[in-house]
């Protein structure tokens, strides 16, 4: 028998908190604890992961924040629907069956037109990218904060998934919140998620006293270039190009005088 729908209201804010690494040490393992114990919070884990996992999907230059904000009415129109689908689920079977096949097809359509770039695109970015290559090792790092020296470890190898499942364990306690920041939207870009990214590497951008701006706003105009968003791609990689001090300088005015940097055809 299929478990009745879970309400997700009375746990957002304690999943928000896990999900995000605001968590102290003793509280998250508290959580995880839970986590394995009460069925309802697992449910309700799962479909938080679902829901923030499509958020991220849609958000264009949003934050999650910010969608989550509207959480709260559409999990009442999802009910509704859920709801309306049982009912008709036996006489309308076929006709759901087609409905979701052309809306699987619709939405691998606009993904490839709107966020992966044409061949020629893709391999210019790849070739005139210059990614961060992470935090150092150290014992420091590794015994200090095992998680963030995982997440760097990870990433070197290329293991970008799990490096960003490490990331978001790392407790926020000890750790700038710019740092965390920046180095989501770094994993997120090396897994071919620029709308996701550029969130995350915007807001490190606007932080003028932290030392992670100047190569965050490089990585934001790589991103927009892998957005397809051209105008501002060659906006902020001119910022970076023009700053003396960027660690980027050289790789940015690469990228310009190239002229690489096109928009997509609008016809496709």
């Amino acid at each position: 028998m299929t478990p009745p729908p879970i309400d997700l209201r009375p746990y957002l804010d304690e999943l928000e908190r896990f999900d995000d690494g605001l968590m102290t040490p003793a509280e998250q393992e508290a959580f995880e604890l839970r986590l394995e114990q009460d069925a309802d919070l697992q449910r309700a884990y799962e479909l938080y992961e679902q829901i923030t996992s499509d958020l991220r999907w849609v958000a264009g230059h949003e934050t999650l924040r910010h969608r989550l904000q509207g959480l709260d009415m559409r999990l009442d129109q999802r009910q509704d629907a859920l709801d309306r689908m049982h009912r008709r689920q036996r006489r309308q079977q076929r006709r759901w069956g087609l409905v979701a096949a052309a809306v699987v097809l619709a939405a691998l359509g606009l993904w490839l037109a709107l966020r992966t770039p044409p061949p020629n695109a893709q391999r210019d970015w790849a070739r005139y990218y210059v990614p961060d290559p992470g935090l150092p090792e150290s014992a420091g790092l590794s015994s200090h904060r095992p998680l963030l020296a995982e997440a760097m470890q990870q990433y070197r190898a290329g293991h970008f998934p799990a490096a960003l499942h490490a990331l978001r364990r790392v407790p926020t306690d000890n750790l700038g919140q710019d740092t965390v920041l920046y180095y989501n939207g770094i994993i997120l870009l090396r897994q071919n998620q620029p709308v996701a990214a550029r969130s995350y590497l915007k807001r490190v951008s606007q932080m003028p006293q932290s030392n992670l701006t100047s190569k965050a706003r490089y990585h934001l105009g790589m991103a927009y270039w892998m957005a397809n968003q051209a105008t501002e791609a060659r906006a902020a990689l001119r910022e970076v190009a023009s700053d003396s001090l960027n660690p980027y300088r050289k790789p940015a005015r690469r990228v310009l005088d190239a002229k690489v940097i096109q928009p997509q055809d609008s016809s496709r």
